[in-house]
């Protein structure tokens, strides 16, 4: 939590240090975002390969020490008055690269602290620690900002990424040492991370359709507050609070993920969450200021509750299929390709908007979106009650 909350309150931090202090303008500003995310696409691959060669509590123990330094170096440089754009800059791609080994071994690592029938369970559990900083990160993080400034609340991260660390530590159960077998070229690795995912049809079909589903979500994330703010008219209260609604969906999905694994089964319920939160998109660009407010909302809600569910049944179904040597390279291949199309989704939402108009482009993208069930449609989740019916490479 103390991690997850930590990144969702740098989020905001940074670049409003950026605009506060160093005065930075909308191009200075749009790098600095885009440089906390881009380590993902950059390292993501070969992330899995390292992570799969080392002990995982620690990995997370070490990105989070690194974000620790990374982020205590701003407030540090502000009070020296020596604080740059290019320092910001760097202290981005250092915390986004700590994220993705953090990622990657947070994924990899709770097969060693569960059994194989509480996965469900515990994955629901950190859904709800996702959504849950989701939801507050940015409040938190705004509140920080009004309260200490921009280059002092960079501290509460920094000591959120601290925390992890010294939480991490206080696991009684031993940090399981990486499987002993041959550790041959790095590429090598990596291509045996993909091909593993390509062969099993459930693990292609579930990230052929995440893929879709956050190719157009960004898209309508990119053009949501010019949506609120210039079609719609909304204050920005207003649109802060619509805008943290999805938090809302996400807690309830992790709530409620376990217990409709348990009732429905786990393939079946996460098939149930896809199917619905299909068409609760298409509420979003009949939104007006007036009742049909509620359309953003319900659309956030409804999606980012999908998504949790959607979230905790592929991840199970990973670390239940996948052999213990090969989870790390298997999860990071997954999170390069669905994390990869968002920045592609977000440009793509910007230009078709320039051209037809931001409502319409909102109509576009959701409708595209429905489409996100049809490579699960062909295949083994359909047909199965629970995940343990299927087997690795189908």
């Amino acid at each position: 939590m103390a991690n997850e909350l930590g990144a969702n309150i740098s989020r905001v931090a940074l670049p409003l240090v950026a605009v506060l202090v160093l005065h930075a303008g909308p191009a200075e500003v749009g790098v600095l975002s885009s440089l906390q995310t881009a380590a993902f696409l950059v390292i993501g691959l070969p992330t899995g390969v390292w992570v799969d060669r080392m002990r995982k509590r620690r990995v997370m123990m070490a990105s989070d020490l690194v974000k620790f330094v990374a982020l205590g170096s701003i407030p540090v440089a502000a009070t020296l008055d020596v604080l740059t754009i290019e320092i910001m800059f760097g202290v981005a791609v250092v915390a986004g690269v700590s994220q993705v080994f953090n990622d990657v071994a947070d994924q990899t690592y709770l097969p060693n602290l569960v059994s194989t029938t509480q996965l469900s369970d515990g994955n629901a559990k950190l859904e709800v620690v996702r959504s849950g900083a989701f939801l507050a990160g940015p409040g938190v993080g705004g509140a920080l900002v009004q309260l200490l400034g921009a280059p002092r609340t960079i501290v509460a991260t920094a000591i959120g990424a601290l925390a992890s660390v010294v939480l991490l530590l206080s696991i009684k159960v031993p940090d399981k040492p990486p499987a002993d077998i041959e550790r041959g070229p790095l590429l090598r690795g990596i291509r045996e991370g993909l091909v593993y995912v390509w062969r099993d049809r459930l693990l292609r079909g579930f990230m052929a359709s995440s893929a879709i589903n956050n190719l157009c979500v960004s898209g309508v994330l990119g053009l949501s507050v010019l949506f609120l703010a210039e079609t719609v008219k909304l204050a920005p209260g207003a649109i802060g609070l619509l805008l943290m609604s999805g938090g809302i969906g996400g807690v309830l999905g992790g709530l409620s993920g376990a217990w409709l694994s348990r009732r429905l089964g786990s393939a079946r319920a996460t098939w149930t969450a896809i199917l619905v939160g299909a068409p609760a998109g298409l509420l979003l660009p009949m939104t007006q200021a007036d009742w049909r407010v509620a359309c953003f909302a319900a659309t956030s809600i409804m999606i980012s509750w999908a998504a949790a569910m959607s979230n905790v049944g592929q991840t199970t179904y990973r670390q239940t299929v996948t052999p213990d040597h090969l989870l790390g390279r298997v999860n990071a291949s997954v999170r390069f390709v669905t994390w990869g199309v968002m920045p592609l989704g977000a440009l793509v939402g910007g230009l078709v908007a320039q051209q037809i108009g931001v409502r319409e482009s909102l109509w576009l993208l959701m409708l595209a979106r429905v489409t996100a069930f049809v490579p699960l449609a062909f295949s083994p989740l359909p047909r199965v009650r629970d995940f343990t019916e299927l087997q690795a490479n189908t």
